[in-house]
C-alpha cells in the first residue's frame, strides 16, 4: 500500500521519516500487493515459477516467544521448503548478543541468502555489513537497513497515524495518553511513536503523560500491568487519563488488565500487531482494550521467502515490500480473525 491515502498521511510520513533516522535504500517502493494480496492469493499460484531447489537459506529471528515473530519465522521456513530449499533456522531467544552471534555463525556457513527478522537496528548494523561484505544477499523482515536487498514489512507510517488518529478521536480530542515507549532503537516502534507525536500535534488538547513508561521484553504483560496499576493509583479519574498506547500489543494486554480491574471505564487501550490475545480482549465488550492494527506476519514471512527466490533467479525486486495492516476494533474483530486465520 503506497503512502498516498491522503495529503495528511503523506505529510506526516515524511515528517516521521525525518524524525526516525532510519537508514533506508533510496530505491524502496511498495510492491503491486496493494492489499497484502498474498493473504488472499492461493499459495500454489503465488509460488508458481519460483524455486529454491538446492539453495540454503539462513533465517535468524530475535525470538519466538511472541506470536508475531514466531509466525513470520515459520512463514519463511514454510515457503523455503515448498520451493525445494533448505532452511538454516536459528532463534536468539530474545538475547541481542545471541542474535548477532547467530548471524555471524550463519555467515561462516555461506548460505545462498540470509534473512533477519526484527532486532535492534543499531546493534545489528555492523553484522549486517559483514553479511554484505561476505557477498551473501541479506533480506530483512520488519527491519529497514541500507545493507538489505529487500525488507518485508507493514506500512508502519499508516499504522502509526491510524492508531493515533483513532485514539485521539475516541478521546474527543481532549485528555492525557499514557505511553509505553521502551524500544526507541527498534525501527518500526520508532516510526509508530513518531507518527503518534506528529498526529497529536493536530489535537492540541491531547497530551502524552510525562514521564513516558518503559515496556520491557521479559515478563512484559506482568510488568506493564504493574506500571499501569501504579499510574491509575497516582492519577484518579479527574486527572483526565483517557488512553494507553504502545507500539505493540503484548504490554497492552497487561495494561488492559490493570484498567479493567480498576473499573476505570473512561480509559481505553490501543495496541499494534494483532496479537491473538489482544484481539480476544477486543472481542470482549467489557474489556478496555479498544483497538489494534493487525498485521499479517505469516504472510509477511512467506513473501520474504518468495522475494529471495525471485532475487536469486535474477529478477528485480523492490527495496521494500509492504503489507496492509487491518484496523481491528470491537465492531470488526470477527472479520479480522477470519482474515488472519485465527
Amino acid at each position: 500500500m503506497k503512502l498516498t491515502k491522503s495529503g495528511l498521511i503523506a505529510t506526516l510520513a515524511i515528517a516521521a521519516l525525518a524524525l526516525s533516522g532510519c537508514s533506508l535504500k533510496s530505491d524502496t517502493s511498495s510492491t503491486g500487493n496493494e492489499s497484502g494480496s498474498s493473504s488472499t492469493t492461493d499459495d500454489a499460484t503465488a509460488n508458481a515459477d519460483l524455486t529454491l531447489e538446492g539453495k540454503r537459506i539462513g533465517i535468524a529471528v530475535v525470538g519466538t516467544d511472541h506470536d508475531w515473530d514466531r509466525m513470520a519465522y515459520e512463514g519463511i521456513q514454510e515457503v523455503v521448503g515448498e520451493l525445494g530449499g533448505e532452511s538454516i533456522a536459528v532463534s536468539a531467544e530474545r538475547d541481542g548478543a545471541k542474535m548477532i552471534s547467530n548471524l555471524e555463525n550463519l555467515i561462516t556457513q555461506k548460505p545462498d541468502a540470509i534473512v533477519s527478522i526484527l532486532g535492534d537496528a543499531a546493534a545489528l548494523a555492523p553484522v549486517f555489513k559483514k553479511i554484505e561484505d561476505a557477498g551473501i544477499p541479506l533480506f530483512t523482515v520488519d527491519q529497514a537497513s541500507e545493507h538489505s536487498i529487500n525488507n518485508v514489512t507493514s506500512d508502519n507510517f499508516f499504522i502509526g497515524s491510524t492508531v493515533a488518529r483513532t485514539l485521539a478521536e475516541d478521546m474527543g480530542g481532549k485528555g492525557k495518553v499514557v505511553v509505553f515507549n521502551g524500544f526507541k532503537s527498534v525501527g518500526v516502534c520508532q516510526i509508530r511513536y513518531n507518527m503518534l507525536v506528529e498526529v497529536l500535534k493536530i489535537y492540541p488538547n491531547v497530551e502524552i503523560l510525562q514521564p513516558e513508561l518503559q515496556d520491557v521484553s521479559a515478563n512484559t504483560v506482568e510488568d506493564a500491568k504493574r506500571k499501569m496499576t501504579d499510574i491509575l493509583n497516582k492519577y484518579p479519574e479527574d486527572e483526565g487519563i483517557k488512553a494507553v498506547w504502545a507500539c505493540w500489543d503484548v504490554p497492552m494486554t497487561g495494561a488492559a488488565q490493570a484498567v479493567d480491574e480498576s473499573g476505570r471505564e473512561e480509559v481505553k487501550v490501543y495496541g499494534i500487531d494483532g496479537d491473538p490475545t489482544a484481539i480476544d480482549m477486543i472481542a470482549d465488550p467489557e474489556s478496555s482494550y479498544t483497538a489494534t492494527m493487525a498485521q499479517q506476519p505469516h504472510e509477511i514471512g512467506k513473501q520474504s521467502a518468495r522475494n529471495i527466490a525471485m532475487y536469486l533467479a535474477g529478477d528485480d525486486i523492490p527495496g521494500t515490500t509492504y503489507f496492509e495492516p487491518l484496523l481491528t476494533n470491537k465492531s470488526n474483530w470477527a472479520e479480522v480473525k477470519e482474515t488472519l486465520g485465527l
